[in-house]
């Protein structure tokens, strides 16, 4: 019947960016979402003046004037800079590594020393071509500090050993010789004075959104009603799995609200303890720079890393040499049966992806689509 032009299966940041890029070029969309409600992942919920991140941490960073443009047409941001403590033992450290991590544990006092310090280190363990995310690990900061500040929590995250991952994970954590303890240095960086979830409503103004409704289930039905499909959910479950399952990993967050103003001093701590079953402890009243503190408790939330299974929510793609051949033949396989479909987000692309990547993506996703 083809009534829609595009139907865009999933309501998260890449399915509401592509919907209002198409339907802004005079294409008549259709966003499906599974939940209650849109905006994926990075929903969130006022709770007695505190605005709660349901499903983890979400800062929103980005070196490109585009994304920022295009995100800042639908939020105000506020200027909160992102920084975390990892904790080791009864101590903590900053995170990212940087001149204080290192004249906390070294007793160095300035940057220039830093050179001194991993090439002592270097002289024990060094890797000329490493080949996971351990050996560059080592490489970047001497394995003291990453058996201390990453090897547990990594593991723990990816419920695997460091040494099957792919080296370039660890590029998303920096290391500064300098004592700046931003965990982001992109020109812009804060979070929606209204929130995640406000954003997303004003992104999909206008644009017709139907709600715990599951694609899949009935797909024969939606894939005649449209010209076009873009996809953001996992490749392998379109496909019934006929490949195999790709590995994912889920998450189970835990809060608790606290009578105390404050119970940490920040928005995240991380555990780096891999005897600790959680990854990290989010204060969310932190992120927020408006007065939150006056309020007279606090809301954190634990965030425990799961194995995820058929059935639970898959939060992030693992992505090694085998699971990206995988990727590769499902793309291949679906675009031979469904060649009306594109595929984006962190699940449709199989890459984990940080917000900005994310709207970039979708950005160049629609522009690639030509006008079907």
């Amino acid at each position: 019947m083809n009534t829609y032009d595009y139907i865009i299966v999933g309501g998260g940041l890449y399915g509401a960016t592509a919907a209002r890029i198409l339907s802004e070029r005079g294409h008549k969309c259709l966003v499906l979402e599974k939940r209650s409600d849109v905006g994926g992942n990075i929903r969130d919920k006022w709770q007695d003046g505190i605005n709660v991140h349901l499903y983890g941490a979400h800062i929103f960073h980005t070196k490109d004037d585009e994304v920022w443009r295009f995100v800042n047409r639908f939020a105000t941001f506020n200027t909160y800079v992102h920084t975390v403590r990892t904790r080791f033992g009864d101590r903590l450290f900053d995170m990212p590594i940087n001149l204080n991590t290192f004249r906390e544990v070294y007793g160095i006092e300035s940057g220039d020393q830093i050179d001194d310090v991993l090439a002592e280190e270097h002289g024990r363990e060094y890797y000329d071509n490493p080949r996971n995310l351990e050996e560059k690990g080592v490489n970047l900061i001497g394995r003291r500090l990453y058996d201390m500040l990453i090897k547990g929590y990594t593991e723990k995250q990816w419920g695997c050993p460091a040494t099957e991952l792919p080296a370039d994970i660890i590029n998303r954590i920096p290391v500064r010789k300098t004592a700046d303890n931003r965990y982001f240095s992109d020109l812009y960086q804060g979070i929606p004075t209204e929130g995640y979830s406000k954003m997303i409503g004003k992104m999909l103004e206008g644009i017709e959104v139907r709600t715990n409704v599951d694609f899949l289930s009935n797909r024969d039905y939606w894939l005649g009603m449209g010209r076009n499909i873009i996809f953001t959910g996992m490749i392998d479950e379109l496909m019934d799995y006929r490949l195999g399952e790709l590995p994912y990993r889920s998450l189970r967050f835990e809060n608790e609200r606290i009578a105390t103003s404050d119970y940490q001093g920040q928005a995240v701590v991380n555990e780096a303890d891999r005897n600790v079953g959680y990854t990290r402890t989010i204060e969310h009243k932190h992120f927020m720079t408006d007065g939150a503190q006056h309020v007279p408790f606090t809301i954190i939330t634990r965030e425990y890393p799961q194995q995820w299974q058929r059935g639970s929510e898959a939060y992030y793609p693992i992505r090694t040499t085998e699971s990206e051949r995988i990727y590769n033949e499902y793309v291949a396989m679906a675009r031979e049966e469904y060649p009306n479909i594109v595929f984006g987000g962190r699940l449709g692309l199989f890459r984990y992806l940080d917000m900005d990547d994310t709207i970039a993506a979708a950005i160049e996703g629609m522009n690639n689509t030509g006008e079907r």
